[in-house]
């Protein structure tokens, strides 16, 4: 016989399915929920952690700038310090400059030259002063050019004030000169080499070259008793150095040739 179920199963089923929906879109939502607090949480925390290592730099950087300054501080004081160092290795250098100085002007100046004013610049000094001829201040200059501790001359000015008021009649010349000093190292290497170039076994020149002194000659070997040799043959002849004497103390002879 067959079953005839005539209740209304489909309202049943419908309400059934209606609720299962509804539970499940609450489950959902919960999870949704959930989901979304634990990345806002997670999010959240980052952003704290980011804060924290930001502050952390933060305080790094302004402890690294605060050495920076120190540094800085330091270099000036270092680079001040180096300023005096370079001052009184100078100072202590060119201490024996000056009486050197006045040792070569006083080698140097050749007689007719007399100095009227000497200035200095840094390593350049300037001299003034009169002479009596063009001829002196040239020697004047060459001495200057040989001194170890003057180098360079430049002449700047010379004049003939002969016939001026206030010049001195047997010094008419004025002139001006520019000598470079040479720097104490400079001068004692110089002097160095000058020394050992004039050790002997080698002969000095311009500049401290030096040249070989000259190898020694062999002897010839003695002749046979009885042979001459080639030289032997030519006749000897010396040659006395001409002397020249003044025409006043010649002599006067005449047309002969007879003495007077």
């Amino acid at each position: 016989m067959a079953r005839i179920n005539l209740l209304p199963w489909r309202t049943e089923r419908r309400k059934q399915r209606e609720r299962e929906f509804y539970m499940m879109l609450a489950a959902s939502a919960v999870a949704a929920l959930i989901a979304v607090g634990a990345a806002y949480g997670w999010m959240n925390a980052r952003i704290d952690n980011q804060n924290q290592r930001n502050t952390y730099l933060t305080n790094e950087i302004k402890a690294l700038d605060k050495q920076i300054e120190e540094i800085n501080e330091l270099d000036k004081t270092k680079s001040q310090l180096l300023t005096r160092k370079q001052i009184i290795e100078q100072l202590q250098s060119n201490r024996s400059q000056m009486v050197h100085l006045f040792d070569e002007m006083v080698k140097t100046v050749p007689d007719g030259v007399r100095l009227t004013t000497m200035k200095q610049a840094g390593d350049i000094l300037t001299l003034e002063g009169v002479a009596e001829s063009n001829a002196r201040v040239a020697s004047y200059m060459r001495n200057i050019d040989g001194s170890p501790w003057m180098g360079r001359t430049d002449l700047r000015k010379i004049e003939n004030k002969t016939g001026s008021k206030d010049v001195d009649k047997k010094a008419p010349y004025v002139f001006s000169l520019d000598v470079k000093l040479r720097k104490p190292e400079e001068a004692q290497a110089e002097k160095q080499v000058t020394e050992g170039a004039a050790a002997p076994g080698g002969a000095v020149q311009p500049g401290g070259a030096t040249t070989p002194a000259a190898a020694p000659t062999t002897a010839a070997p003695p002749a046979a008793p009885g042979a001459m040799s080639p030289d032997a043959a030519k006749p000897m002849t010396t040659s006395a150095p001409a002397t020249q004497t003044p025409a006043a103390a010649q002599p006067a002879t005449t047309e002969k040739g007879e003495k007077k």
